[in-house]
């Protein structure tokens, strides 16, 4: 459970859960048509990149939990690579356990999509106390409008069918924005991000109504129109499992941007606070 912190979903924009039950609104998203290529270039066009810092700390953590302290600093890029997008996400994470120990966590996962959404490429590298724990590196590629495939040369050589309908993670972001701007609150997809060479996740994802950046006061890159509440529920694909793997919530401008975020895992939740952003320049291609 602990290890999706390594490889957080590139869909990182802030949205806090809907005061609703989540998992009422999950089991009745449907599955909605993929989005129109001229819908997704006006959400592209208005992405800001950027890089951002964003203090780690422990939410809240049940009875029982093994978990009784979070502490560390995530780093997340966003940038524009003409024909494509470029991720890069840096954690630093301290986990105290209730029986006493702990746990450093060092990961760095680096990715590259096609603004097509059709070539991904990924590459993760996690260390726990100081030794490589998992290395996850390969690519992938969607035919249009079809299926795909998944090669992996770490941690071990192996090829894995994609279904039709995945999506690569910042295609799931633009198309959370696109579903956000057209007012259609609910919608599942299968997401394939690299992460781990378990294969794609089903994700379903309920948008709440627009408001203002809570934040916008911090930085003129915050000061944008429209920002939503999001949740997202994360569902292995080989599990038959009714609860989500984790959830995470977000509250995310139209720029991209996430002001905020909580994953959580069940029994323990984690918060993530933007301390620092810093514009990135768009490629003008």
């Amino acid at each position: 459970m602990l290890d999706r912190l390594s490889a957080l979903p590139a869909t990182v924009g802030a949205v806090f859960a809907a005061a609703v039950s989540a998992g009422a609104l999950f089991a009745a998203s449907p599955v909605l048509a993929q989005p129109a290529a001229t819908s997704l270039a006006a959400v592209a066009a208005k992405i800001q990149p950027h890089r951002a810092i964003y203090a780690m700390s422990l939410g809240s953590a049940r009875n029982g939990s093994k978990v009784s302290d979070v502490r560390g600093r995530m780093m997340f890029e966003w940038a524009d690579a003409c024909d494509g997008w470029t991720t890069e996400q840096r954690f630093q994470l301290r986990f105290v356990y209730s029986e006493g120990e702990d746990m450093a966590m060092n990961t760095n996962y680096t990715t590259w999509e096609a603004k097509n959404g059709l070539r991904y490429r990924f590459n993760v590298r996690k260390l726990v106390n100081g030794e490589v724990d998992e290395e996850v590196r390969g690519e992938a590629n969607l035919s249009e409008g079809g299926a795909g495939s998944a090669q992996f040369t770490k941690p071990d050589p192996q090829e894995m069918d994609l279904a039709a309908g995945t999506m690569f993670p910042t295609a799931h972001t633009l198309a959370i924005l696109d579903h956000a701007e057209r007012k259609e609150p609910f919608f599942t997809r299968t997401i394939f991000d690299g992460s781990d060479a378990e294969g794609p996740t089903e994700v379903s994802t309920v948008v709440g109504k627009p408001g203002a950046p809570k934040d916008a006061g911090k930085d003129p890159l915050l000061k944008v129109g429209k920002a939503w509440p999001v949740r997202m529920a994360f569902f292995p694909v080989q599990s038959d499992s009714a609860q989500p793997e984790y959830e995470m919530s977000l509250h995310l401008l139209e720029n991209g941007i996430a002001e905020s975020m909580q994953i959580d895992y069940g029994d323990f939740t984690v918060n993530a606070v933007l301390e620092k952003i810093e514009a990135l320049p768009k490629s003008g291609c």
